[in-house]
């Protein structure tokens, strides 16, 4: 039987439910895709959570040591800062 395949796609949601779909290594840490979310959307690194499960996902994770699977969903929600509107 063949390995795992070398690379997933995963679905990274945002709060107001868009969606960004990204191919990567499983083995590559999450800091690229996070990093690469951030440039996209115009966000800091220091004020978003990316969460699997409900658990926070660290930048030096990957993939494969989550044991995610193709086209898993990676919620991030944006730290809010300061008071109400």
């Amino acid at each position: 039987m063949a390995d795992d395949q070398e690379y997933i796609n995963l679905k990274v949601k945002a709060q107001d439910n868009e969606e960004i779909h990204f191919k990567i290594k499983k083995t590559t840490q999450f800091k690229k895709l996070m990093e690469t979310y951030c440039q996209r959307n115009g966000l800091s690194m220091a004020n978003v959570r990316f969460m699997f499960d409900g658990d926070r996902i660290q930048e030096t994770q990957t993939p494969k040591e989550l044991s995610l699977e193709n086209n898993d969903e990676i919620d991030v929600a944006i730290e809010q800062v300061g008071g109400s509107l």
